[in-house]
C-alpha cells in the first residue's frame, strides 16, 4: 500500500514544477500560462528509507525494494470551479481520487510568472481552492440525500452526509465529523472536503529557510503542523545534481532535507501510516500499512493469501534485527517473537509471515 497525493491550487503556483522536481522528471509540463495542465500527471516516487538499506547489507539481498508515493499534478482551479469554470469538473473529478491533498500556495513574487489574482495572498487563494470544493461537496450531498437517491446510501452514510450539509450551511469545517465517525466510515462517502491535507507555500530561495510574510501570515492561521515551506524551483535545481554536489548545494542554502523527504514524512503523519519490512536473501522490501495495522492485514498487503490463511508472524524490532546482524541471531538471542492475530504491527518491524494456503 503506497498513496496517493494531489497536487492542488490556482493556475501558476507552481504545481507543475514542484511535480517535476519531486518525481524528478519532466512530465509535467511547467509553462507561464494558466490551464497549462488539462490532464492530470502521474509520478509514481521510491519512497527513500535509511533502515531499508541497512537491512539490504545484513541479510545480504539481492534485491532492494522501496514502498512508493504518488504523485498528482491536477490543473489549476479558478473561481467558479464548482459550476464547471475554467477546468473546474475535470479537476474536482481527479481530487476524488487521491488519499491526500497537497494545497499548493503561491507565497512569492515576481513580475514574471503571471497571477490570476492581482496580488499575492496565501489566505485568500486557499480559501478559494476550499471554498469551491465544499460547494462540489454540497451539490453532490443534496443530489444524494434526494428523495430518489436515498435508497441506494446506508443510515450511517446518510448520518454522515446529513452531518456535512450542517457543517456546510453553517460554514464549518468538515473535520468536525472525526469527532462522531471513523476514518473510514468519512473517507466512504467521498467528499472532497474531508480528506486529508497538507499545505505547500512555494517560496523564492532567500525564504526557504525563515520564510517571508506571505509564509508567516499563512502559518499564523493554519500553523505549522501541516505546513511545509518549499521552493519548488531549487528542488527542481536539487535534482538535476549528483549526490555530492546536491549534499554541498543544500549546505551552502541551509537547507537540511529535500522537500521529497519533508512531504513524506508529513504525508505519512496526515494519512496515519507506517512501514513495516520483510528481509532476507532475495530480496529486503519496505511496505506501507495504516498505523495500528493488525498482522493478518498487514499479511494481506503482500498477497491476499497470506490474510487468509494467516498462522503467525515471525517478529523482530528493527533496532533488534540489526543488533543482532539478521535473523539467525535475533532468533538464537531470543528476540525472535511469535505474534498471533491479534498483534499490532510497530513501525520498522521485520516481519515473516507463517501462513496455509
Amino acid at each position: 500500500m503506497g498513496f496517493k497525493c494531489g497536487i492542488v491550487g490556482l493556475p501558476n503556483v507552481g504545481k507543475s514544477t514542484l511535480f517535476n522536481a519531486l518525481t524528478n522528471s519532466s512530465k509535467a509540463q511547467a509553462e507561464n500560462f494558466p490551464f497549462c495542465t488539462i490532464d492530470p500527471n502521474i509520478g509514481i516516487v521510491p519512497v527513500p528509507d535509511e533502515r531499508l538499506d541497512k537491512l539490504v547489507l545484513i541479510s545480504n539481498s539481492k534485491k532492494k525494494i522501496n514502498t512508493t508515493i504518488s504523485f498528482v499534478d491536477i490543473a489549476g482551479l479558478v473561481k467558479g470551479a464548482s459550476k464547471g469554470e475554467g477546468l473546474g469538473n475535470k479537476f474536482l473529478s481527479h481530487i476524488r481520487e487521491v488519499d491526500a491533498i497537497i494545497h499548493m500556495i503561491r507565497c512569492f513574487d515576481s513580475d514574471d510568472i503571471q497571477n490570476v489574482n492581482p496580488n499575492v495572498d496565501p489566505i485568500r487563494d486557499l480559501e478559494i481552492i476550499e471554498t469551491e470544493m465544499k460547494l462540489a461537496d454540497l451539490e453532490s450531498i443534496q443530489k444524494r440525500l434526494d428523495k430518489k437517491n436515498k435508497k441506494n446510501s446506508s443510515e450511517n452514510e446518510i448520518n454522515i452526509l446529513e452531518s456535512a450539509l450542517n457543517c456546510i450551511n453553517n460554514d464549518k469545517e468538515l473535520d468536525v465529523l472525526r469527532e462522531d465517525y471513523s476514518k473510514e466510515e468519512i473517507h466512504q462517502t467521498g467528499l472532497l472536503s474531508t480528506k486529508p491535507k497538507l499545505y505547500v507555500c512555494n517560496v523564492d530561495e532567500k525564504s526557504i529557510s525563515d520564510g517571508n510574510k506571505y509564509t508567516k501570515l499563512f502559518i499564523s492561521k493554519f500553523g505549522l503542523v501541516n505546513t511545509i515551506l518549499i521552493s519548488a524551483d531549487i528542488e527542481n535545481q536539487i535534482n538535476q545534481l549528483e549526490n555530492k554536489e546536491k549534499i554541498n548545494y543544500m549546505k551552502m542554502i541551509n537547507l537540511k532535507e529535500t522537500g521529497l523527504s519533508t512531504l513524506i514524512k508529513k504525508g505519512y503523519a496526515v494519512l496515519e501510516l507506517e512501514t513495516f519490512f520483510t528481509s532476507g536473501p532475495e530480496e529486503s522490501r519496505a511496505w506501507t500499512i495504516p498505523i495500528n495495522c493488525k498482522a493478518p492485514n498487514a499479511a494481506g498487503t503482500i498477497h491476499s493469501d497470506f490474510e487468509k490463511g494467516f498462522i503467525r508472524a515471525e517478529t523482530v524490532s528493527y533496532d533488534e534485527f540489526v543488533k543482532n546482524n539478521g535473523w539467525l541471531n535475533s532468533k538464537n538471542n531470543g528476540k525472535m517473537r511469535l505474534e498471533g492475530k491479534d498483534y499490532i504491527v510497530k513501525d520498522g518491524d521485520v516481519l515473516n509471515f507463517r501462513f496455509n494456503t
